[in-house]
């Protein structure tokens, strides 16, 4: 989980979860956020709040599996993330999008005007990042074996050192796709 690295780092995160639920997982995130002092909140109204003193927010909603439309109480959410006015930073696609098709079509639709400044892309860039005009793209992790990437004909950047991310022109990913 993305709060826990950042705590490590000398951040102060704040977690909102829409949707909780008694999965194993769910739960022993929770504990984890607990054991490092991770604020998390619980309410829809204690996220809004927290949205007005955040200096970023980091949009990971949902999978790469999702397809919209964006459904309650992940609606709410979403709309509270695009009026904060915040910089954003979506993980692998933007909250709303779908990951072949880009933002929902439509002005009815969550999240149709939803742009995000950032994108960091999991593994590799997934199809919807043609339609990203944000300001910056990365790409995160070395999951990715020479024999994978030439069978899908992904192009791995060079990743400098030890280093587990990538920054991604972002013109040359929409030409590339």
């Amino acid at each position: 989980m993305a709060a826990r690295h950042l705590r490590h780092f000398g951040y102060e995160p704040t977690v909102y979860y829409p949707k909780p639920t008694k999965q194993p997982i769910f739960t022993a995130l929770q504990k984890q956020l607990h054991q490092l002092s991770i604020p998390f909140l619980t309410t829809p109204e204690s996220f809004t709040s927290a949205l007005q003193s955040s200096d970023i927010i980091l949009d990971a909603l949902f999978g790469f599996s999702f397809h919209p439309p964006v459904r309650p109480p992940f609606d709410t959410v979403l709309r509270a993330i695009i009026a904060a006015k915040k910089p954003v930073l979506s993980v692998d696609i933007p909250s709303s999008w779908d990951v072949e098709g880009g933002p929902p079509e439509g002005g009815d639709q969550v999240g149709h005007d939803f742009m995000p400044e950032y994108l960091i892309s999991l593994t590799a860039a997934k199809p919807c990042v043609r339609y990203f005009k944000g300001n910056r793209h990365f790409l995160g992790g070395r999951f990715l074996s020479r024999e994978v990437a030439a069978r899908y004909g992904i192009e791995v950047p060079p990743y400098q050192g030890a280093d587990q991310i990538a920054e991604v022109d972002v013109g040359a990913t929409v030409e590339k796709l």
